[in-house]
């Protein structure tokens, strides 16, 4: 049976995904999350997801910073990023950071059947009106080491960092997420060497760098 996990915070666009998922493969169990830390969940208990349709802009995600959680918490999981911020230097960073594709929020069912089987036979896929844009365009450089280095991070390393950038202290950090400020003391050590950054300003800048323009669009 296939797998599949809907992360989307709009009920009525996860019901269309669900409706093309169900209609693309057959014997599919379709799970879904309307967070991001819902579906980091549901992917650490059940080992079994094929495929993740992500949309970039939900609760616990801003731009690419969902994606690159997903994709170095759980590496053996495609992602099919599902987003109306289609521009195609967009979908070229979104590619860079790991999604086997790109659906646009304005495609057809048929579209999205045709995504979902394409990425579970280990192919990508991208919309023919941006293929051509996104193909013209080189990976930047930057991206992929910034992936490189994110990929490193655990999901509560990275749970550490997406707070040091809003600037709490490690207290603060640590009643957050009901630890020990000694062990957000450690997580912070362990962060900076993954990253190759000296400081928590430095941290901030690279978090910030998965933003994207616009983000009222996405």
């Amino acid at each position: 049976m296939t797998r599949l996990l809907i992360a989307d915070d709009h009920p009525l666009f996860r019901a269309a995904l669900r409706q093309a998922a169900n209609g693309s493969v057959a014997d599919c169990d379709v799970l879904e999350a309307a967070d991001l830390d819902g579906a980091l969940n549901a992917l650490a208990e059940d080992d079994e997801v094929d495929l993740v349709l992500l949309d970039l802009h939900m609760p616990g995600s801003k731009g690419l910073s969902g994606l690159a959680t997903l994709r170095g918490q759980f590496p053996g999981v495609a992602v099919l990023v599902v987003s109306a911020h289609d521009e195609a230097r967009t979908v070229r960073r979104v590619l860079d950071h790991g999604a086997s594709g790109f659906i646009p929020k304005s495609a057809s069912p048929d579209d999205i059947a045709q995504a979902i089987r394409s990425v579970l036979d280990c192919g990508n896929w991208l919309p023919p009106a941006l293929a051509q844009a996104v193909a013209a365009l080189p990976a930047d450089p930057v991206d992929v080491d910034l992936a490189s280095r994110l990929a490193r991070l655990t999901e509560q390393q990275y749970r550490v960092l997406a707070l040091l950038g809003e600037g709490l202290l490690n207290k603060q950090i640590a009643d957050r997420l009901t630890i020990q400020e000694r062990t957000v003391k450690a997580h912070v050590t362990a962060i900076f060497e993954k990253l190759g950054v000296r400081n928590r300003t430095q941290a901030g800048v690279l978090l910030r760098s998965l933003d994207l323009a616009d983000s009222a669009r996405l």
